[in-house]
C-alpha cells in the first residue's frame, strides 16, 4: 500500500517496540527459522496479532486502521514463509533457439509459462530452474557457439533446443563431449538417434515412424508411384531410405528441394513435376518452404482434379502456424502424432494465447501448435529430474545421473502421457486428416496393431470406401484420383526427317497404304527417343518426313532454319557450314571418314617364313650366346677332356658343334667340369624355353589364315588410276577432290547394298578399289559383309603431307538458341555412356558376331617374339657363365700361383706366355687322365704287352735301347681304356708301376 494510508503512530508495548517494529522482527525470525518450524511460528504469529486487535478496540480510528495494517503485514509475511522455499538451489539451464521467428517466440512463450505453472504447484521443491536464453539466428555454427559458451561461460547443467535437425547434429556433439543433458522437443530427423547421441533427450516424435502410416495410406488407394518431395540435405535423404522401404512395392520418385529455394526454383521443379506421369504428391519439407511450394502448386494449377498431395506429421502440425489460411490447401491429406483432448490442454490454451498475445503484438489469431506442447511438457520433465538429482551428492558426474532421471520420468502433460524410451518419446497412433474449407477433418487413424482405423465407426475394413470418412479431394473432387494421367500437357515438337533410299537402319520413314498412319523407326530415332526420356520434362515427337533434293541433307537443314520444324533427326552430320544457321546436339556417333577396302588372302606362302616367328634382335642375341657359351664350355673342358683337345681348327669345331648342338638335345661330347656341367644345365634350360616358343609362335604363322586389306595408301590409288566411291549426296565428294582424285575415278553409291557390288567389281570391271565415307556408314557395310572387307585408316607416302580425317559425326539440330539443345545433348550422354547405347547398336548392326576376323589382329610383326620377352632367360644365362668363368680363372691362377711369383720367368709376358702354355697342356692331375692311366694298366694282354699280371715299370738306364723300349710301353697305354681291367702293382716304396713309369717319362723327357 502507499505510505498516504500509513498516518497514524504505532503503539509501543511494554518491552518499548512499537507494534511495526514487532512484526518486522517476528518476520526475520520466521525467514531465519527452518522450514520445519514455519506452521509453529505462524500460528505465534496470528496469536500475537489477535492479541493486538483485541487491545485496541477501544482506541481511535486511526489506531484500528494501523493495526489492520499490521494484519495485512503479517499475514504476507506468513505467506511468504509458507509459499517460498528460501534455501533452494539454483540449476542454470540453457536455452538456444532462433529468437527471431515465429517459431521460437511460441515456444520460449510455453517454456515461461512451464516453469512458473510447475513451481507454483510445487513450491516445496528445493531447486529451481534458472534460464539461459541465447540466439542462434537460424545459423548451425551459431547454434553450436552458443551452446559452447552457455556451457564454458554459464555452466548450464542442461541445454533446451535447437530448433532444427541441423542445428541439433553439430550442437549436441558439443554437449556430449562437456556431458551436458540437451532436451530437443522440434529436432524430428531420424539422423539424430538417441543411441548414437548418449546426452540428447527428444520429447518429439520421430520423422521415421510417420512412414508406414503414409505408405498404409498409400497401398490403401491403390497408388503405384509417388513422387517424395524432400530437403536436399542429409536430414530429407535419410526420410527418404525409411520411406522407401515402407513402401517397397511403390514405385518411389524424388525431388529433392534446396532449403534456400528461391520462388523461381520451385516453380521450376514444379513445371517439371507437372509433366510426369505420377500425381501423387508426398512431401516432407521444413514448414515455412513446404507451404510456398503449396501455394506455388496452387498458381500453376497443380491443386486441381486428379492431384493428390500427402503431407507429413510435421507439416500437418504446422497449418494453422501464425494464423496460416488453410484456403491454399482444399483437398490435401496429412498425417500428424496424436494429441488427445483434455481439460489442462484446453486451459493451457486459452492462458497461452492470453500471454503470447500480451507479449506479442501481431500475436492476434496464433494457436499453441505441437511443438508448444512438447516444449512445455520438456521443461516440467526437466524440472523434475533435477529435483531427483542431488547437485552436491553428484557434483563431478551430475549429467550422466541428470539423463538417467530423465529418462525414468513419467507423467501426464498437456501433450499426453510423457514417457521416454531410448530418450525420446514414442507415438504409436496418427490421425489422418482432410482439409475441408477451414476445417482439418478427420477421417481416420492408423496404429501399429490395426493398420487404417475408421474415425468413426473405430473398425477396420479391407473395403477401400470404409476406410476413410468421404474425402474431399483437390479441386473440390469427390472423384478418386488414380494417381497417375498421360502428361497432356507435355511439349509436342514438330521433327523433320530425311526420307532415305539407302542405309535404312539409320532412319526411315513408312506410311501404311490402308491406315495411312507413318511410323518413324532407325538407329538414329531409337537414341533421340531414348535421350527424350532422360530428359527432366516431357516432350512428345511428331516426325515429318523430307525428302532432300540429290539427297543433301544441306536442304533438310534449311527447311529447319526457316522455321518449318521444331528439330531434324536422323544422320544429319555436324559441319561448320550447317552450324552457321542451327544448333546441334553432342553427336551420338562416332566421328572421321575412313575407307573400306577388300581383303586378300595372304596364306604366307613366303619361303622365308620360318624366320617371321622371331624379331632381327632375338636372332642375333641367340646367336651370339651360342657362341659365348660353346666358348665358356671349351675354356673348361679344354684341359681335362681329350674331346676338346687337337689341332686348332677341331677345337672350334668341336666348340660349335656341340654349343648349337643343344638346341636339339644332340650333344655327344662328355662334360666333365663341374664349372661346364653347371653352365651347360642353365643354357639347356634356356633353350628348351626358347625352341617351344618358337615352335608355337611358327606354327600360328603357318596355320592361321592371314587377310590383309589390298590397298591403305590414298597416293597409291591416286597414282594408280583406281576408282573410288563414295555415298551420294554427301559432303565426301568435296572431300575426295580436295585430296586430288580425278573426276573419273569418282563413283557414287546410295546403299550398302551397291557399295557391297562395285568393291566386288573392282576397277578393272566398272568397279571400285576403296569407298570412302563416314564411320558409321562404313561401319554398317562391314558389319554385313566382314569377311570380304575391312575399314582401314587412310595413311600417305609424302612426308607432311596429312590431311584431316576428322569430322564431328552425327547429331540431332535445332533451332539457334533453343533451350533444348543443351538438355538434349547431356541426355545423349547419358544415354551414349550407358548399357543402352549397346542395345540399340546391336538392334540395328550387326556388331556383334563370332565369324567376323579383325584384321588389326592379324598382322604378322606385331605377333613376332623379340628380346623383350625373353631377356630375363638371357640374363640368367649370361650370370651363370660369368660366374662360372670367375671362378674358373680364380681356381687356374692359385694353382700356378708359383709360376706369377716366380722370378726365373721374368718379365710379365713371359709368365703369361708360360701360363697360356700350362692351359693348352693336360691337366695330368685331373681325375680323367688318372682315371685313364688305372684302367690302361689293368687292361688284358695284347700283341704290344706281356701278361697284365707281369706288367711292373722300373727306372731304365739313359740308353737309345730304353728309349725304344719305353717308346713301345707308351704306345701300349695309349691304346683304350676298356682293354685294361687290372689293377697296377705296387713297389715296396708305395708307388705303382704307373706313377713310377710316368715319372721315368718326365725324366726321359728332360734328358733328350
Amino acid at each position: 500500500m502507499s505510505e498516504e494510508h500509513f498516518r497514524t503512530q504505532p503503539k509501543h508495548n511494554k518491552f518499548g517496540e512499537s507494534d511495526i517494529e514487532f512484526v518486522v522482527e517476528r518476520q526475520r525470525e520466521i525467514k531465519q527459522t527452518p522450514q520445519r518450524e514455519v506452521k509453529e511460528l505462524h500460528k505465534v504469529s496470528v496469536s500475537s496479532n489477535l492479541v493486538m486487535m483485541t487491545n485496541t478496540t477501544t482506541k481511535t480510528l486511526n489506531t484500528f486502521l494501523s493495526y489492520f495494517v499490521l494484519f495485512l503485514l503479517g499475514f504476507v509475511v506468513m505467506d511468504v514463509g509458507l509459499g517460498q522455499n528460501t534455501t533452494s538451489d539454483e540449476i542454470k539451464v540453457g536455452v538456444v533457439l532462433d529468437l527471431k521467428t515465429n517459431f521460437s517466440k511460441i515456444c520460449l512463450t510455453s517454456i515461461n509459462m512451464s516453469l512458473s505453472d510447475f513451481y507454483q504447484t510445487h513450491p516445496h521443491y528445493h531447486t529451481r530452474l534458472a534460464l539461459h536464453i541465447r540466439d542462434s539466428m537460424e545459423d548451425i555454427v551459431e547454434a553450436s557457439v552458443a551452446a559452447y559458451d552457455l556451457i564454458k561461460k554459464e555452466q548450464v547443467s542442461a541445454i533446451i533446443g535447437p530448433r532444427s535437425s541441423m542445428q541439433a547434429e553439430f550442437m549436441i556433439k558439443v554437449a556430449n563431449k562437456f556431458q551436458v543433458p540437451t532436451i530437443t522437443f522440434s529436432a524430428t530427423s531420424p539422423l539424430l538417434k538417441s543411441i548414437d547421441n548418449p546426452y540428447l533427450v527428444r520429447a518429439t516424435i520421430d520423422d521415421s515412424f510417420q512412414v508406414e502410416a503414409i505408405a498404409a495410406i498409400v497401398k490403401s488407394f491403390g497408388w503405384r508411384s509417388v513422387v517424395a518431395i524432400y530437403a536436399d540435405n542429409e536430414i530429407g535423404k535419410e526420410i527418404m531410405h525409411s520411406l522407401s522401404d515402407a513402401l517397397e512395392d511403390v514405385e518411389v520418385q524424388r525431388s529433392a528441394i534446396s532449403q534456400e529455394a528461391i520462388d523461381n526454383q520451385i516453380l521450376k521443379e514444379l513445371y517439371k513435376l507437372k509433366t510426369e506421369q505420377t500425381r501423387v504428391f508426398v512431401i516432407n519439407i521444413d514448414s515455412s518452404l513446404g507451404f510456398r511450394f503449396l501455394k506455388k502448386a496452387r498458381e500453376i494449377g497443380m491443386m486441381e482434379e486428379g492431384y493428390v498431395w500427402l503431407l507429413s506429421n510435421g507439416m500437418t502440425h504446422m497449418m494453422r502456424h501464425s494464423g496460416r489460411s488453410l484456403e491454399t490447401m482444399q483437398g490435401l491429406l496429412g498425417v500428424r502424432s496424436y494429441v488427445p483432448q483434455s481439460k489442462e490442454r484446453e486451459d493451457f490454451s486459452l492462458r497461452w494465447k492470453r500471454k503470447f498475445n500480451k507479449e506479442n503484438s501481431a500475436g492476434d489469431g496464433t494457436e499453441p501448435n505441437v511443438f508448444a506442447l512438447w516444449a512445455y511438457d520438456s521443461v516440467t520433465a526437466l524440472a523434475m529430474a533435477v529435483e531427483k538429482t542431488n547437485t552436491k551428492t553428484y557434483i563431478k558426474t551430475y549429467g550422466p545421473h541428470l539423463i538417467e532421471a530423465l529418462s525414468d520420468i513419467e507423467f501426464k502433460g498437456v501433450a499426453g502421457e510423457f514417457k521416454l524410451i531410448n530418450r525420446q518419446l514414442e507415438s504409436s497412433t496418427f490421425e489422418i486428416i482432410n482439409v475441408v474449407g477451414d476445417e482439418e477433418r478427420i477421417i481416420g487413424s492408423w496404429t501399429p496393431s490395426s493398420g487404417l482405423v475408421n474415425a468413426q465407426s473405430n473398425k477396420t475394413t479391407l473395403l477401400l470406401g470404409k476406410r476413410f470418412l468421404p474425402v474431399i479431394w483437390p479441386g473440390n473432387s469427390t472423384v478418386f484420383p488414380k494417381g497417375w494421367e498421360i502428361p497432356t500437357s507435355g511439349k509436342k515438337i514438330k521433327v523433320g526427317v530425311p526420307v532415305k533410299k539407302g542405309f535404312l537402319n539409320f532412319v526411315e520413314i513408312k506410311t501404311d497404304p490402308i491406315s495411312k498412319v507413318t511410323t518413324t523407326t532407325g538407329y538414329a530415332i531409337d537414341i533421340f527417343e531414348a535421350a527424350l526420356k532422360k530428359l527432366p520434362y516431357s516432350v512428345i515427337p511428331q516426325y515429318y518426313g523430307y525428302e532432300s533434293p540429290e539427297n543433301n541433307y544441306n536442304h533438310l537443314v534449311q527447311q529447319l532454319y526457316e522455321g518449318k520444324w521444331d528439330a531434324v533427326v536422323g544422320d544429319i552430320t555436324i559441319t561448320a557450314n550447317r552450324s552457321l544457321y542451327v544448333d546441334f546436339t553432342l553427336p551420338y556417333s562416332e566421328s572421321g571418314v575412313s575407307m573400306v577396302v577388300p581383303l586378300r588372302d595372304n596364306k604366307n606362302k613366303n619361303a622365308w617364313v620360318f624366320l617371321q616367328p622371331w624379331s632381327l634382335d632375338l636372332w642375333v642375341t641367340t646367336g651370339c650366346f651360342f657362341v659365348v657359351i660353346g666358348f665358356v664350355v671349351w675354356l673348361f673342358e679344354h684341359r681335362v677332356n681329350t674331346d676338346f683337345r687337337g689341332p686348332p681348327h677341331h677345337q672350334i669345331g668341336t666348340s660349335f658343334w656341340f654349343s648349337f648342338s643343344t638346341m636339339n638335345f644332340a650333344h655327344r661330347e662328355k662334360v666333365v667340369s663341374n664349372l661346364a656341367r653347371f653352365v651347360v644345365v642353365v643354357w639347356c634350360f634356356v633353350v628348351l624355353v626358347l625352341t617351344q616358343s618358337y615352335t608355337a609362335n611358327l606354327t600360328s604363322f603357318l596355320t592361321v589364315q592371314r587377310l590383309q586389306p589390298s590397298a591403305t595408301n590414298v597416293e597409291d590409288l591416286i597414282r594408280n588410276g583406281e576408282s573410288v566411291g563414295y555415298q551420294h549426296g554427301t559432303f565426301v565428294r568435296d572431300f575426295l577432290r580436295n585430296l586430288n582424285f580425278s573426276e573419273t575415278q569418282l563413283k557414287s553409291f546410295a546403299s550398302a547394298e551397291e557399295c557391297d557390288d562395285l568393291l566386288s567389281k573392282g576397277t578393272g570391271k566398272g568397279g571400285i578399289a576403296a569407298a570412302f565415307d563416314e564411320v558409321a556408314y562404313l561401319k554398317d557395310i562391314v558389319s554385313h559383309n566382314c569377311s570380304k572387307y575391312a575399314m582401314v585408316e587412310p595413311s600417305f607416302k609424302t612426308v607432311g603431307f596429312e590431311p584431316s580425317f576428322k569430322t564431328a559425326g552425327f547429331g540431332f539440330a535445332f533451332p539457334k538458341n533453343s533451350p533444348m539443345t543443351k538438355d538434349v545433348s547431356i541426355a545423349i550422354l547419358n544415354v551414349t555412356q550407358g548399357t543402352e547405347m549397346r542395345r540399340i547398336e546391336n538392334k540395328w548392326f550387326n556388331r556383334v558376331t563370332s565369324e567376323c576376323p579383325d584384321p588389326n589382329s592379324d598382322d604378322l610383326s606385331s605377333n613376332r617374339l623379340s628380346l623383350s620377352s625373353f631377356w630375363g632367360l638371357f640374363l640368367i644365362a649370361g650370370v651363370a657363365s660369368f660366374l662360372a668363368l670367375l671362378v674358373f680363372v680364380a681356381l687356374f691362377l692359385y694353382e700356378h700361383r708359383h709360376t706369377l711369383c716366380s722370378n726365373s720367368e721374368g718379365s710379365i709376358w713371359r709368365k703369361l706366355k708360360s701360363l697360356f702354355r700350362i692351359f693348352d697342356e693336360k691337366d695330368t692331375r685331373s681325375h680323367t687322365f688318372k682315371s685313364s692311366a688305372v684302367h690302361n694298366a689293368s687292361s688284358p694282354i695284347t700283341p704290344c704287352t706281356p701278361s697284365p699280371s707281369n706288367v711292373q715299370i722300373r727306372p731304365l738306364p739313359r740308353s737309345m735301347s730304353l728309349n725304344r723300349e719305353f717308346e713301345l710301353r707308351r704306345a701300349c697305354f695309349s691304346m683304350s681304356e676298356e682293354r685294361f681291367r687290372t689293377q697296377p702293382k705296387h713297389d715296396k716304396q708305395g708307388e705303382s708301376d704307373i706313377e713310377f713309369g710316368a715319372e721315368s717319362q718326365r725324366e726321359v723327357k728332360q734328358t733328350q
